[in-house]
């Protein structure tokens, strides 16, 4: 299911704005409905999602495992289903439909944010490989000292 997010990331950033313009004509949501949705809900959802989608391939583990996380599946299972939702221009629940998928968004944008804050900090314990191997790194070699950090202190034999 991971993957199959993964995959869909990108189609999502041309089929949802896609399904808002054909919404509105399907559903006859009117003249004011379309220039919204030609103005302001197609470029926001493209690059909206586009944004989104970047935020979480910048990931490595997202992208040495080829899936997102569980926290990006719930976060755009959200997102998407109420921008699928508003594509279906219901006056009763429209409007506060709209708000909670602009909220659920910016929520989905830091989450974004913060999970690839959390993976970009180093780590001293366990670093991972390309191909996504854990390891501990080996210790850094000690420097020798230097001429100047030695003390060298000789010992006089007693006096007889």
């Amino acid at each position: 299911m991971r993957r199959a997010f993964y995959s869909w990331l990108i189609p999502a950033a041309f089929l949802l704005p896609l399904w808002l313009l054909v919404g509105w004509g399907v559903f006859n949501a009117g003249g004011w409905a379309f220039l919204w949705v030609l103005f302001i809900a197609i470029p926001s959802v493209f690059f909206g999602q586009l944004l989104l989608t970047l935020l979480v391939r910048a990931r490595g583990t997202v992208r040495v495992e080829r899936a997102v996380s569980w926290w990006d599946v719930l976060g755009f299972t959200l997102w998407n289903g109420l921008t699928i939702a508003l594509g279906f221009f219901n006056q009763a629940w429209w409007a506060p439909v709209m708000v909670l998928t602009i909220v659920v968004g910016l929520a989905l944008f830091w989450l974004e944010l913060v999970q690839l804050w959390r993976e970009a900090r180093p780590s001293a314990i366990l670093m991972r490989t390309t191909e996504g191997i854990g390891y501990i790194p080996a210790q850094a070699p000690r420097q020798a000292p230097s001429e100047r950090d030695v003390i060298v202190i000789t010992e006089k034999p007693p006096a007889a």
